[in-house]
């Protein structure tokens, strides 16, 4: 069986649009909650005193020190960026003047990275919200990181990002959730952690889709959804200069699902081995390797994290916990969400109680 470079790089894609189909603290506090619109990301910070606390630093106060002086410049600096990442539900609506003031913030912040080597750091494991990307959402994921690093030339990388352009509009009724990487040390004891070795990135994506978006005599459609999240998960490896981390993707899950039906089987065991994928095609293809897309930390603190894919393309993080536990999906129901809404309308409407 002979692939050429092209084919293996469409039927990654073909792939790609099938598996989707399915479905800080700042240097004083940590984005903390997250909720999200097509239109909107609302972040809150944790402690709402640190807007005050910005606001009347003083500038001119004789005893400030160096450090504090830094400390102060990060402060603006970042909350300058959290409020592009609100208005523009965390990038995806940014008009090119904004991405172009969010990209000169996060520069002056990786300028500033309080940790030279991220990638070996233990502050780096726990989980981390998605709060504001240069590109796509869904390109945070280590499933579409391994896609471009399939691209060997321009022209193909061109085409790559065109299909990733086109695949958000075509998901344009979708309504993308959290979006999180949970990183995790592959021993259980974080005091025992061998820094050089491998470690693991969980990818968690979740997304509601309009189960019946459109009706014929209403300009809207019916209040249920398709609840899901696209999990992907890659072993990773600190490289020498322990700024980066070399990714090597493993599987594709669909989590979470409410589908009647469908979630039993996804449940069962079904997903997409990449990796395994990848090793047939090492075998059947002359010079092809599974892809190690290389994925940099430029700027790591106890609860912000700005990284960049091989393009510099930017992801900037919030640290929700130190916990590097997976997210549990078995308590969401296969229902569409009806028993909720019956619940609400009994609560809010019939108010029927037995």
């Amino acid at each position: 069986m002979v692939f050429s470079r092209r084919s293996t790089l469409h039927l990654l894609l073909a792939t790609t649009a099938t598996v989707t189909a399915f479905v800080s603290k700042s240097p004083r506090s940590v984005v903390e909650r997250i909720s999200s619109s097509p239109r909107s990301t609302v972040i809150s910070l944790a402690d709402e005193s640190y807007v005050d606390d910005v606001a009347k630093t003083t500038w001119n106060n004789d005893d400030i020190t160096s450090e504090e002086e830094s400390y102060n410049d990060d402060s603006h600096t970042l909350l300058a960026l959290l409020r592009i990442a609100a208005s523009t539900g965390r990038g995806e609506y940014a008009s090119p003047d904004q991405k172009n003031q969010a990209s000169e913030l996060i520069a002056a912040l990786e300028k500033t990275n309080p940790t030279p080597q991220p990638a070996k750091d233990p502050k780096i494991y726990g989980r981390w919200e998605l709060v504001y990307s240069s590109t796509e959402l869904f390109r945070s994921s280590p499933f579409f990181m391994a896609g471009r690093a399939v691209c060997t030339t321009k022209d193909q990388a061109e085409q790559y990002d065109w299909f990733c352009d086109m695949h958000r509009k075509a998901l344009a009724i979708s309504n993308i959730g959290s979006v999180r990487q949970v990183i995790s040390p592959t021993l259980m004891d974080v005091n025992e952690i061998d820094l050089g070795r491998t470690s693991r990135m969980v990818s968690e994506f979740e997304v509601k889709v309009g189960a019946v978006p459109f009706l014929n005599s209403y300009s809207g459609g019916l209040p249920f959804t398709v609840d899901g999240s696209i999990v992907s998960s890659a072993d990773i490896t600190p490289t020498d200069d322990g700024r980066s981390w070399e990714l090597l993707m493993d599987t594709v899950q669909i989590k979470g699902s409410n589908v009647p039906g469908l979630r039993a089987i996804l449940d069962n065991g079904l997903q997409l081995q990449s990796r395994g994928l990848g090793s047939f095609l090492e075998k059947n293809l002359d010079g092809y390797d599974n892809p190690r897309p290389i994925f940099e930390t430029t700027y790591l603190s106890d609860s912000i994290r700005i990284s960049r894919d091989q393009d510099g393309k930017t992801f900037v993080y919030a640290k929700e916990s130190d916990d590097s536990n997976i997210t549990d999906y078995e308590k969401v129901d296969a229902d569409f969400g009806v028993l909720k809404l019956l619940g609400q309308f009994n609560d809010k409407i019939t108010k029927f109680y037995i």
